[in-house]
């Protein structure tokens, strides 16, 4: 699911961050990967003429000895044939469309009238809060007083809290690298644009993604996965500068590049992936999925990109 780009994008992050742990789930990806991509330089097959009629004529005669249809589907057949003929005849159609309608309304104007009135609540809250002052996170108690209407609600908030500090704090840092996944809430692809920025700002500087740095290797991981799965194009390019400086060093960031190069939907953020590959062209791993895309890319543009980086290496050899 993970290769096909089914998983969803809130259980991709934490796929993502055991493969960079579990070294025999990255292993089995990888040989997955390796191929998928050895099959996609074999042709594709057509089946011949006399394979194709061999299969029509057994079909038909499968066919000839399916038994008669039972009473259901006789009478959905008969259905369907009545339903044909109403919207065959717009008079008819729109005249059971009307009283359907006006039944419809009738019945739920009934329910409505005589439907039991609802109580109000009554809620307890804290001496100097109410539930109006923060969001609700979850319900952890209720007590009724015995023979009476009221009633004691026990309730947790969600109560939005700000930290600030220095790039160099790792609290603000993990914090960047959790407003990385932001998702379902207002402002969500402002805050991810601002994380993945400052998190690359950190990594062109030089002190923050490196293996010696503390958190390195989760910042690194953390531009992967935008990389890898945000929606939005501009975010995945911000994520590739950051990881540029990378590749040449750490497997798994070219592997994520590589991946950018033959899936992206963007094809700006693919050429641009193919430009950060210029210092490791002699991979052998790179030279194979370069020349896959020049070769079999439906897009001409980076079709093209990728001719022109495999006969720079070429030269450069």
């Amino acid at each position: 699911m993970l290769n096909y780009g089914e998983l969803p994008d809130e259980l991709a992050g934490g796929l993502e961050q055991h493969l960079t742990e579990c070294e025999g789930c990255r292993a089995e990806l990888e040989a997955f990967q390796m191929f998928e991509e050895r099959l996609a330089l074999l042709p594709v097959l057509e089946p011949s003429p006399n394979l194709l009629a061999q299969s029509r004529m057994r079909l038909d005669d499968e066919l000839d000895m399916i038994p008669p249809h039972g009473f259901l589907t006789q009478l959905r057949t008969h259905f369907y044939r009545w339903l044909g003929h109403v919207q065959g005849a717009p008079a008819l159609a729109t005249l059971l469309l009307g009283v359907g309608f006006l039944a419809g309304n009738f019945t739920l104007r009934y329910q409505v009238a005589h439907a039991p009135k609802p109580q109000k609540p009554v809620v307890v809250t804290g001496p100097d809060e109410g539930v109006d002052k923060g969001v609700i996170a979850n319900v952890t108690g209720i007590v009724q007083t015995p023979n009476s209407e009221l009633v004691q609600v026990k309730y947790n908030r969600v109560v939005p809290e700000t930290m600030e500090g220095s790039l160099d704090s790792p609290e603000i840092r993990n914090l960047l690298m959790v407003g990385t996944r932001a998702a379902g809430v207002d402002g969500a692809d402002t805050v991810r644009k601002d994380s993945v920025a400052l998190l690359t700002n950190e990594c062109k500087s030089g002190h923050a993604c490196q293996p010696t740095a503390v958190d390195g290797k989760e910042i690194r991981n953390a531009l992967m996965v935008s990389l890898r799965y945000d929606q939005d194009a501009g975010v995945r390019m911000t994520a590739l500068e950051g990881l540029q400086r990378f590749v040449g060093q750490d497997q798994h960031v070219r592997d994520a590049v590589l991946e950018a190069v033959m899936h992206d939907s963007d094809a700006q953020v693919r050429k641009t992936a193919i430009g950060l590959l210029e210092p490791v062209q002699s991979d052998s791993s790179v030279r194979q999925v370069l020349r896959t895309v020049s070769t079999q890319d439906a897009n001409p543009y980076i079709r093209t990109a990728s001719y022109n980086a495999l006969q720079s290496s070429a030269d450069i050899q």
